[in-house]
């Protein structure tokens, strides 16, 4: 069987050595010693300023909504994983909903524009698959209109925008470092803001709001991780270079052995260097995809339908049509992408997308 992705798992001993250490401490959670090194380490490794370790990618965008006190219509992408629009809807937020761009697959700034309202708060986009969003017109839309900027950058571990890592751009970032990411602490997630009074109120969020041992400021909830999470990504994270290489190298020969097959790939954004995290297909119509997909299968090779349906038609939201998203949903796969893919499964995963 050849899945879509598998975690990385790190040397055994050298992850077993962090256990020691948590053993000896008797320390498992609340901001551990292993938590701050992740955090010193992600810091120095993406050199940004401001980063928290939290218990997963959802919870890092609830609380960037809250963080920033927003309360109104958010303008947000109908392509995305669902916890993109359900952190909204959770928040007590309204989703609007702006249709993508057909070749980079990111949220369409022209869309944007016509979405906004009296009641419009702020845009939440997603860098989908690690490819930038149009960064400058999202933020020149933002300034003239008055309006917070959050990034769903889940996709993004070692992505950069014009030679800067991609967690500097917006108001807030939030990322994923689920056990599917290809950089992971097999649950999950970040926070990130170039301004530090956002961080420290996050800081206080994530631990039920303790500014003391008996004493809080503000609604706080758990969102804490564990040094156990840290441990494991302490150890993926001293092999980051390594899976970014590998994930290149396999996109690039996926590059030359589909170049027959009648499909397009996502197009990645004038100055944005991205890390690979996934590998787009888009045929020319659903019943092709579809044949794709079933003849995969038959030969063990399981590729996703990344993202589909569109979030515009979830049962919890105003659902509108989205031309582009909804062409787009109905004739996209990710083809399989993980460290330890081989060349001949690449091949074989090739020969059958030639025959459909």
């Amino acid at each position: 069987m050849i899945p879509v992705t598998k975690p990385f798992l790190p040397e055994k001993q050298v992850f077993e050595n962090y256990i020691d250490q948590i053993w000896e401490r008797n320390w498992l959670t609340n901001d551990g010693p292993l938590v701050r090194m992740f955090e010193d380490r992600v810091k120095a490794y993406l050199d940004i300023e401001n980063f928290l370790f939290v218990a997963n990618g959802t919870l890092a965008l609830q609380m960037a909504i809250k963080a920033l006190g927003l309360h109104g219509e958010i303008i947000t992408t109908p392509f995305s994983y669902v916890a993109t629009t359900s952190s909204i809807v959770w928040e007590n937020c309204k989703p609007v909903f702006a249709d993508i761009d057909e070749h980079t697959l990111n949220i369409n700034p022209i869309n944007i524009e016509a979405a906004i309202s009296p009641h419009t708060v702020a845009i939440l986009a997603t860098h989908c698959f690690g490819n930038a969003c149009d960064i400058h017109a999202i933020e020149n839309i933002a300034q003239r209109h008055g309006l917070k900027v959050i990034y769903d950058a889940a996709h993004c571990f070692g992505t950069r925008f014009e030679g800067k890592c991609i967690f500097r751009y917006g108001d807030m970032s939030a990322t994923s470092f689920h056990a599917t990411k290809l950089m992971h602490t097999v649950e999950g997630g970040g926070v990130i803001s170039n301004d530090a009074q956002i961080i420290e109120r996050v800081a206080l969020m994530r631990n039920f709001g303790h500014s003391g041992s008996t004493t809080y400021e503000g609604v706080g909830i758990n969102a804490k991780n564990s040094e156990i999470h840290a441990a494991i990504g302490l150890c993926v994270l001293d092999s980051i270079d390594f899976i970014l290489d590998r994930r290149r190298l396999q996109s690039e020969y996926y590059d030359n052995a589909l170049e027959k097959v009648s499909v397009r790939k996502q197009s990645i954004t004038t100055g944005c260097e991205h890390n690979y995290a996934y590998y787009p297909i888009i045929f020319e119509d659903q019943a092709s995809c579809n044949r794709a997909k079933e003849n995969l299968e038959r030969r063990g090779v399981f590729a996703r339908r990344y993202f589909s349906p569109s979030l515009s038609q979830l049962e919890y939201v105003t659902q509108v049509e989205m031309p582009v998203c909804d062409s787009v949903c109905g004739r996209i796969l990710c083809l399989p992408l993980y460290h330890d893919l081989t060349e001949q499964d690449q091949d074989l995963i090739a020969n059958v997308l030639m025959s459909v």
